[in-house]
């Protein structure tokens, strides 16, 4: 099945059923692996992940493919990192253990750092949907590739907005200290001084706090009238909520994709202050892709309700990773891994090929408010 089509096969006549079964039974069995939280504070985002590879994987396996002269079908393993650094690699491990052919994940870049390093090792080719730091390439491994934009495309989309568009001039940074949290904090704070705001304060979190009073009350203050928040929308909830009930009515709080999700709103629950985000995805959102509209007809057929953000570009991570395979006619990653680098492939988020360390050529960036407590596309 072309990438291009990324639709299901339909289902079998019950005349045809007995000749489709005979292909599928003889199916030689090879593990594909997929790496997220499905437990704890990101869980809604991990599991959001997970479902667009399993129903890649499904879609694909429907169609009986053909890969080194064999019908293949593939088996979804699939892995919950919790959102840990430590776990992510334990995890890493045992999908090399279990000799993965390939995998998407991680979600955060604080997990798929330290696990990018133990599939290179493995010779595992690894596409992430989801984590955006910069740095993610910087150990130059030729085993990982990025389907999205990173920080310094968010950051610099966000920063732009923002001060050129929302009018910020007084900038406060706040971060969870996370990879992701520190590069998105970093490339904004010198994108929106360049712009012409001004950084007031700089305050710092973890990723698992829920009590952001001492720093929100430092930055009232120093009067900012923006927030730059680097974190995830498990804390971006809770301190939308104290935002509010410190009086910060008026102040903007920017983020990044970590934030920008379906359940932000819950989260804050529905808190006044949720109508002054701003926030930036990496990608295209699904309502623009070509087909997306279908695709997310399907998704919620099947996965009611747990659309978040990233489910289409694991969808699309997943067609990619076979295309290569077909293209090489292997499943065997040191034989297939040359044609991914190379891969030129348009699909459910459009183009895709990848340039220098395993980025995406042509990364798109999408702003988003919130209205009537549902996330909105900015048109620019």
């Amino acid at each position: 099945l072309p990438i291009c089509e990324q639709k299901a096969a339909p289902p079998a006549s019950s005349a045809s059923a007995g000749a489709a079964s005979a292909p599928a039974a003889a199916a030689v069995e090879v593990p594909f692996g997929v790496a997220v939280p499905t437990s704890g504070g990101l869980g809604h985002i991990g599991k959001d992940v997970q479902n667009g590879v399993r129903m890649a994987i499904d879609e694909i396996n429907a169609t009986h493919p053909v890969i080194g002269g064999k019908t293949i079908a593939f088996k979804l393993l699939a892995e919950d990192d919790a959102g840990e650094p430590k776990q992510a690699t334990a995890v890493a491990q045992k999908l090399c253990d279990l000799k993965a052919i390939a995998v998407v994940g991680h979600l955060q870049s604080g997990t798929t750092i330290p696990a990018a390093a133990i599939y290179n090792q493995c010779g595992i080719p690894q596409i992430t949907p989801a984590a955006t730091n910069p740095d993610l390439n910087r150990a130059g491994y030729d085993t990982l590739f990025r389907l999205i934009a990173n920080d310094n495309q968010l950051g610099a989309a966000v920063a732009q907005y923002a001060v050129a568009k929302a009018g910020a001039k007084r900038v406060a940074l706040l971060d969870d200290r996370t990879a992701f949290g520190q590069g998105l904090s970093k490339v904004f704070k010198e994108a929106a001084e360049s712009k012409g705001a001004t950084v007031v304060a700089t305050e710092y979190t973890t990723d698992k706090a829920t009590d952001f009073l001492a720093q929100l009350t430092a930055i009232k203050a120093k009067d900012a009238d923006t927030i730059l928040f680097g974190g995830l929308d498990a804390q971006a909830g809770p301190m939308l909520r104290q935002m509010q009930q410190l009086g910060m009515t008026k102040v903007r709080l920017v983020a990044g994709d970590g934030t920008c999700t379906e359940k932000l709103p819950e989260l804050a629950a529905q808190a006044k202050t949720l109508e002054n985000v701003i926030c930036a995805t990496g990608g295209a959102s699904v309502g623009k892709l070509q087909g997306g509209a279908d695709w997310l007809k399907r998704y919620e057929a099947r996965f009611p309700g747990q659309f978040q953000i990233y489910g289409a570009y694991a969808y699309a991570a997943t067609y990619v990773l076979v295309e290569a395979m077909k293209s090489a006619d292997s499943t065997e990653p040191k034989t297939y891994l040359p044609k991914l680098a190379a891969i030129n492939t348009t699909g459910l988020t459009g183009p895709v090929s990848f340039v220098d360390k395993g980025e995406l050529a042509k990364p798109a960036v999408t702003i988003y408010s919130y209205r009537d407590n549902k996330r909105t596309e900015i048109e620019q």
